[in-house]
């Protein structure tokens, strides 16, 4: 079972194809085979890494709360790079992938050669941090006293799942199982020293405008949670892109694979041929009409 050893934690992971490398990191109710449908596509053409996040088994679950952070989960890109010997690779992240995703690129610009930034965003939203953290609490307290069947029949039915469940009933049903699968321990664990504690998205506006890194920005138009914070990383990244998906909730890797894959796949080539440039500044004169003044 190949895995890559990072700050004594044992990370499971999968790489298929060959090129230039590219990281799937995945969203808090899911784990690398979320991504088996860019996987499956991505492959043809990129050396493509899907691991395991600790508390996700076959990774390993430390135990204590200090083991998990934000800070953490982008240090564990780096190290399962490290581990792999890859100087560079393109990073895609969804929600706690996402989150991680643009940490990493935050704090190792120059370990990447491009970022894909996925339905990140809860409990940014100005005026929803409180609820989101009793939300969160809530959903941790399920976890440590349901278990994780339970759990999972509660959280996959959420507000910006259904649009999975609505779509393609047989994805949704997958998606279902694997989370059922996972650990209560690692999830209520991973809830708490990474959701509840991560800064917001607004937090990180002033660091976001120094990122030179290529990154796209993707949401579905029904993540409520997600919009606005999608719409201010559009806003604060020089080097960004957004992509907004007609109809979508947060899984938008899962509900529209053909869409997700084919938004991404133009970006990689784009950043490839090095034909992804920083925004021009004449389109940010303050007005919707006047251009720039000409010296």
């Amino acid at each position: 079972m190949p895995t890559a050893r990072v700050d004594g934690v044992n990370l499971y992971y999968e790489a298929e194809g060959a090129g230039q490398p590219l990281v799937f990191v995945h969203e808090f109710a899911g784990d690398h085979r979320s991504w088996h449908p860019q996987v499956r596509f991505f492959s043809r053409r990129y050396r493509t890494i899907a691991f395991n996040a600790r508390g996700y088994p076959p990774s390993d679950v430390p135990e204590g709360v200090e083991a998990y952070s934000q800070d953490r989960a982008a240090e564990d890109i780096r190290g399962v790079l490290d581990a792999l010997k890859i100087p560079k690779a393109h990073v895609c992240g969804l929600s706690m992938g996402g989150y991680a995703t643009l940490h990493f690129g935050l704090k190792h610009p120059d370990r990447a050669l491009s970022l894909v930034v996925a339905g990140a965003g809860y409990g940014s939203a100005p005026g929803e941090r409180e609820k989101f953290l009793r939300d969160s609490e809530a959903v941790v307290k399920r976890f440590e006293d349901d278990g994780m069947a339970k759990t999972a029949d509660f959280y996959a039915k959420g507000p910006t799942r259904v649009q999975l469940m609505d779509k393609d009933p047989h994805s949704w049903r997958e998606f279902h199982r694997q989370l059922a699968e996972g650990s209560a321990r690692g999830h209520a664990l991973t809830q708490r020293g990474v959701q509840l504690r991560r800064p917001s998205i607004m937090d990180l506006g002033e660091r976001m405008e120094k990122l030179e890194v290529p990154t796209l920005i993707m949401t579905g138009d029904e993540d409520d949670p997600c919009l606005e914070p999608a719409i201010f990383m559009k806003r604060k990244i020089p080097t960004s892109g957004l992509v907004v998906l007609p109809k979508s909730g947060h899984a938008i890797n899962l509900e529209e694979p053909e869409a997700f894959n084919r938004a991404v796949l133009d970006f990689l080539t784009a950043v490839d041929a090095g034909k992804w440039p920083r925004r021009n500044p004449a389109s940010q004169t303050g007005s919707a009409i006047l251009p720039a003044e000409r010296r």
